[in-house]
């Protein structure tokens, strides 16, 4: 049976059951949707939205739509089967009214309901109801229109019976408590996130988005699934074949799907989900793939000659250069491990992923043997790559360059050891540098200046890599090693902070640097240590005074502040309509930090009490891919689209 054929019509109160009240989800949101800030809030809206997915695995439902509206609301709406309406047998309530105020009360606890669920055990629709002001639900099954309002999860009357109707489905919209979350303000673009991943993971499924505050709207499909979505994925590399392996089976009680292809690029995707939920620590399903994934490729290399009997093995690490790859399990009882649902620890399904790669990959590579040569001939060279990045791993171990003993000689080191304090300044540019090094808080703050630009990683192997000497040096400072002598616990400062020139080639400094962060040294930046310096744009004079402003908007704000002096003082400005002549004012555009003198650059950039960092982070890891490999990678037109798509938010441009 594959996981889009309808599992059973039958849906009504026996398969409902109950077991716990409402009580606790007011007084501890936190514990149910996770927190009181934007992610809580938004997940109200997965949690609704999961339940209609639900119907469409059960093959009992097509769409599912999200309205974000203008007065705060949002209304879920789904074809489904609709929520049972008759009397429930424990409760002696509605069944509708049972699941919407009472805990655990859902369809996805056995009895027949669901074979597969994404929903958090089927609380989702209770919780939605406890933290919503008001709310309303409207069913339409058994040839009726039903509905019924809430107040904070209370029921304001009895589930009502309107007009006949030949539809089925459930439409709930609510109004979340302002007193319960910090802002009450949905983000649109991670609403369309989500259901793109829906959309992508459901075969099927049509999922939309409307945001009646701004006017957007968005809508999804995707015929090929996880086949699309490893396409989307690729987007901005050169495939090694345009061809994408994909398989649907169903073993045991689950369904395994994976769909993969190999591309260019020297790292690789691999995304794992359980029952539409993406795991980002893996789990069980992953480490059946990874197995399964090395083993069938190493045995097609060995049984056609492309390894040589005296060559070792291709390493896992060696088989997943350039892979991207998704792999979906649909599982009756997934145990995850943590509340976030991290991981996945069913330690069946490692055997089924292992089963289904083991016969079907194998089976697609005899069938694909052009492709199959290009997989082996990519790890052949991944292999030979890592081999002489090994060496030259031991050959700069040898000469005690990674050495936390032996720091590189250009940088200015800080005096404290306690990391907690401490602080790297990357600065671009040797007289920037210097100016950093007189201007800094010698106690906490250490310099490394950088020589041009550094090498691109996107398009290098680690051997190369360690070849290059402004990156050596990066890692040298750092103190956490690099592959696998990584260390996070050798990491020697709390805050790295990129300082580039506030132009172009600052920004591609930058670009280069996360780049860096992200592909090599990815603990690090998930770590939080990573940050964006914020040099001023300009330096204002007036009289004796120096402002800084850090955009043209604070520009204009500080002129116009000193204009509002000058007049408040009775001190005649000048008749010109030139805003500059009339504050009395002389403006220093910075082209770059060596512009500016020790003093300056401490005052602006670099004091605590004065200075702006933008902490770079990694919250969707998918997009922080996808947008790295379009801007480093060898597709140029692809970057170009990227770029130009982007230009009209570039109000300046120094070239």
């Amino acid at each position: 049976m594959s996981a889009d054929k309808k599992i059973s019509g039958r849906y009504d109160a026996s398969q409902i059951q109950v077991l716990e009240g409402l009580e606790p989800v007011r007084k501890r949101p936190g514990m149910y949707i996770g927190s009181t800030g934007p992610e809580g809030l938004n997940h109200m809206i997965k949690e609704l939205a999961d339940n209609a997915v639900d119907e469409v695995i059960a093959g009992q439902a097509t769409k599912v739509e999200v309205v974000i509206h203008a007065d705060g609301s949002v209304t879920v709406n789904d074809n489904g089967r609709g929520i049972p309406v008759e009397k429930h047998p424990k409760t002696g309530k509605s069944t509708l009214e049972t699941v919407l105020t009472m805990l655990h009360a859902g369809g996805k606890f056995g009895s027949g309901g669901y074979k597969v669920s994404s929903g958090l055990h089927g609380v989702g629709s209770s919780v939605v109801n406890a933290l919503s002001t008001k709310l309303k639900v409207i069913v339409q099954r058994d040839g009726f229109v039903w509905s019924q309002e809430y107040e904070r999860g209370v029921p304001t009357g009895p589930v009502k019976k309107a007009g006949a109707t030949t539809a089925t489905g459930t439409t709930i919209t609510f109004y979340p408590d302002p007193t319960v979350f910090v802002s009450t303000d949905f983000d649109y673009e991670w609403v369309t996130n989500y259901l793109r991943h829906q959309a992508y993971l459901t075969k099927g499924l049509k999922a939309s988005v409307r945001d009646e505050r701004s006017g957007q709207a968005y809508a999804f499909y995707f015929e090929g699934g996880i086949e699309s979505y490893v396409r989307h994925l690729n987007a901005g590399k050169e495939p090694l074949d345009e061809d994408i392996f994909y398989v649907e089976k169903e073993v045991g009680d689950g369904v395994v799907e994976i769909a993969l292809q190999y591309s260019d690029s020297f790292s690789d995707t691999v995304m794992a989900f359980a029952n539409n939920v993406y795991n980002p620590d893996g789990g069980m399903h992953l480490t059946g793939f990874r197995t399964s994934l090395t083993r069938v490729i190493n045995d097609y290399a060995r049984k056609n000659s492309l390894i040589k009997e005296k060559e070792e093995n291709l390493s896992g690490e060696d088989c997943r250069e350039g892979l991207t790859a998704v792999i979906l399990v649909k599982i009756p009882d997934p145990q995850f491990e943590g509340q976030t649902k991290n991981k996945l620890g069913n330690p069946e399904v490692r055997g089924y992923v292992e089963q289904v790669m083991n016969e079907w990959l194998a089976y697609y590579l005899e069938e694909h043997p052009a492709i199959a040569k290009k997989i082996v001939g990519k790890g052949l060279l991944a292999a030979r790559a890592r081999q002489a990045a090994r060496a030259a791993r031991e050959s700069i171990i040898r000469k005690g360059a990674l050495d936390g003993a032996s720091l590189p000689g250009k940088l200015a080191d800080c005096a404290t050891r306690d990391r907690s304090q401490a602080e790297l300044f990357i600065v671009e540019g040797q007289s920037a540098g210097g100016s950093a090094k007189d201007g800094r808080n010698s106690f906490y703050q250490a310099i490394l200046p950088l020589r041009g630009k550094v090498l691109n990683v996107e398009r290098a192997r680690v051997d190369k890599m360690l070849a290059n000497q402004e990156i050596l040096n990066l890692i040298k400072a750092l103190g956490v090693g690099i592959e696998e002598q990584f260390d996070m616990s050798g990491l020697r400062y709390e805050r790295i902070v990129i300082m580039t020139d506030a132009d172009v080639d600052g920004s591609h400094i930058r670009t280069l640097l996360m780049t860096l962060f992200f592909r090599h040294l990815r603990p690090v930046l998930e770590g939080g240590h990573v940050y964006a310096a914020q040099p001023p744009l300009y330096a204002i004079v007036s009289g004796k005074t120096r402002h800084y402003a850090y955009t043209d908007e604070e520009r204009d704000s500080i002129i116009d502040k000193i204009i509002e002096e000058r007049s408040s003082k009775g001190i005649k400005t000048d008749k010109s309509d030139d805003r500059i002549k009339q504050a009395g004012v002389s403006i220093q555009r910075y082209k770059g930090l060596g512009e500016m003198d020790a003093e300056q650059l401490w005052e602006t950039t670099m004091d605590p009490a004065n200075r702006v960092l933008i902490q770079v982070k990694v919250e969707d890891a998918e997009k922080a891919d996808s947008i790295f490999s379009k801007l480093m990678g060898t597709e140029v037109e692809m970057r170009k689209n990227f770029i130009q798509s982007r230009a009209k938010f570039v109000k300046d441009l120094d070239i």
